[in-house]
């Protein structure tokens, strides 16, 4: 993992688990589509970045990713199993 200066969120890795879960997976352009549907319109390369921890995301996107992943807020967050 990057050290401390560079990681920009806590998500990153709890989406790409949870993208990949699904049945069929969701692709990072499936999800990037899932959430411009719900509002949230990001570049191409964001979800990448997000997963990779280079990119901070905001409380509204936070937000839309959970809903877009059916998964809680607070696992994406790391707080629940």
């Amino acid at each position: 993992m990057a050290n401390n200066n560079s990681i920009k969120n806590l998500i990153g890795p709890r989406v790409k688990e949870a993208r990949l879960k699904q049945n069929p997976k969701i692709t990072q352009v499936d999800l990037l589509a899932r959430l411009e549907v719900r509002g949230i319109e990001l570049e191409k390369t964001a979800i990448s970045k997000i997963e990779s921890r280079r990119r901070p995301v905001t409380d509204i996107e936070l937000v839309a990713i959970s809903d877009s992943l059916g998964v809680s807020i607070l696992w994406l967050l790391g707080k629940e199993n």
